[in-house]
């Protein structure tokens, strides 16, 4: 079926139709509303939409607290703040006539970590376990704890009970579900057969603990100890040892803030670009969030593409930059026949000189000399000025139709992008008609103050789409 079929068209357009509009006022006012967690694919704009939601729903009378992730610091530059850390700072330049405030943090990973084991051990143990090579290693950068610190984190901000709404900016993950999946890949890490392994001589006491030690643990510390190294594996055991009794606190907290991410007052928005892999990416992370029952508010496609002059077709842009380009392939001119460079002293063949009579120079017959002409350069004639003026005429009209060609087969590729994009739309919510959905445009450049992140607000707001319709 071709893709301008009518029929193609006119079904795209009743799934376009049929799609939900997310209705982002809607979400940020309401009271109930307390959690706003944005999560995408990496590179899809979410601390940016984060931003702009968190200072939308401020100047609309919330006391927000926006927890990013983002490595690159773009927040705290397009808050007007020096630097984020892991304690909220007040927003300055915010509208607070509606009696909002604006907060914004980032996560520090290892100070999250820090904090879990200074609350949870006494001073001692937590002093060897901060220390401990083995500790320090695995909360600078073990697989997941990104994600798992940023869902303890928003635990302890919602525990406090002083923000009205937390919005959060996910980690920049290669997938989305990795937010979702930390928890129980640190579970199952802290569960695992080598923790375990580890675990049994503090868990094993007396003369049968130190039998099971010479005779079993002798052997598999010293399979472990050639493979990991035995200072490795030391700091593993003492860290395993100080840590054993704070290992069911990890998995407690994580079911809790989990069954957080289900309650009513928490809301998912998916953040992707008009892409087929970041909606596809998006379309897993809808299916899993329905999977564990938890409330989806939307999807925000974002750095949507538009033109003004979408009537324009790329086909009938393109013919009209073939026939601009096309007529100066052969020259239409006269050609150069009437251009001629004829020496000062030969004949005019086209009867210019002047005649005898009239010489230039010779005296009236009143007697009265009239003033000579202005001499022409050497060798040029009336014609030559003449087709030079003829030849400068159509090197500026020509210039102007190279320019217009290239403005129209800009105009066809702008078409092409828009096509491709509203298809991979069409796409998605032909298979998820369920999902509310708001498209921002994209934007000249980065986002860098409260005024842009005002922009993107009002437009999230808006809800009108940035692409057209399929038969529009």
């Amino acid at each position: 079926m071709s893709p301008k079929d009518p029929a193609r068209q006119r079904e795209g357009a009743r799934r376009l139709k049929a799609a939900r509009v997310l209705d982002v006022d809607r979400l940020l006012e309401d009271p109930q509303t307390r959690i706003v967690v944005c999560c995408g694919s990496g590179g899809v704009g979410k601390t940016t939409t984060a931003a702009a939601l968190g200072l939308r729903a401020a100047e609309r009378g919330r006391k927000v607290v926006v927890l990013t992730i983002d490595p690159a610091r773009r927040l705290a530059q397009s808050m007007g703040i020096d630097s984020l850390d892991n304690t909220p700072r007040r927003v300055k330049g915010v509208d607070d006539a509606a009696g909002g405030e604006l907060h914004a943090m980032m996560l520090d990973m290892k100070r999250t970590f820090d904090e879990i084991v200074e609350s949870h051990a006494d001073p001692d143990r937590a002093a060897a376990i901060l220390g401990n090579p083995f500790y320090q290693s695995l909360s600078a950068g073990f697989a997941g704890t990104q994600e798992y610190m940023a869902m303890e984190k928003l635990g302890q901000l919602r525990a406090k009970d002083e923000w009205d709404l937390i919005v959060v900016d996910t980690p920049p993950s290669r997938s989305a579900l990795d937010f979702l999946d930390a928890p129980k890949r640190l579970g199952s890490f802290l569960d695992g057969k080598l923790i375990r392994v580890l675990l049994a001589p503090a868990k094993v006491g007396g003369r049968a603990g130190m039998k099971f030690l010479n005779v079993g643990m002798s052997m598999m510390t010293g399979v472990l100890g050639k493979v990991l190294g035995g200072q490795f594996l030391k700091d593993v055991q003492t860290f395993v040892a100080a840590m054993d009794s704070m290992f069911g606190g990890f998995r407690t907290r994580a079911d809790a803030t989990y069954k957080l991410l289900q309650a009513p007052g928490t809301a998912f928005l998916v953040v992707a670009a008009p892409e087929r892999d970041a909606l596809r990416e998006a379309a897993y992370f809808v299916q899993r969030l329905a999977a564990e029952d938890m409330p989806l508010a939307g999807l925000v496609l974002n750095r949507v593409h538009g033109s003004g002059a979408d009537r324009l077709s790329a086909e009938r842009a393109l013919a009209a930059a073939e026939n601009l380009e096309e007529s100066r392939i052969v020259d239409q001119d006269g050609g150069k026949a009437g251009v001629r460079t004829t020496p000062a002293n030969s004949p005019d063949p086209h009867g210019s000189s002047p005649s005898p009579e009239s010489a230039p120079g010779d005296p009236d017959p009143d007697g009265t000399s009239p003033e000579a002409p202005e001499p022409a350069a050497v060798g040029t004639t009336a014609a030559d000025t003449a087709a030079s003026a003829t030849a400068s005429s159509d090197t500026a009209e020509r210039s102007a139709d190279v320019l217009a060609a290239g403005l129209l087969r800009l105009h066809a590729e702008r078409m092409h992008l828009l096509a491709r994009e509203q298809r991979t739309r069409d796409r998605f919510t032909a298979r998820h008609p369920e999902v509310a959905v708001t498209e921002v445009a994209a934007l000249p450049g980065d986002v860098h103050d409260l005024a842009g992140l005002r922009d993107i607000g009002a437009r999230l707001a808006t809800g009108r789409p940035e692409l057209p319709e399929p038969g529009a």
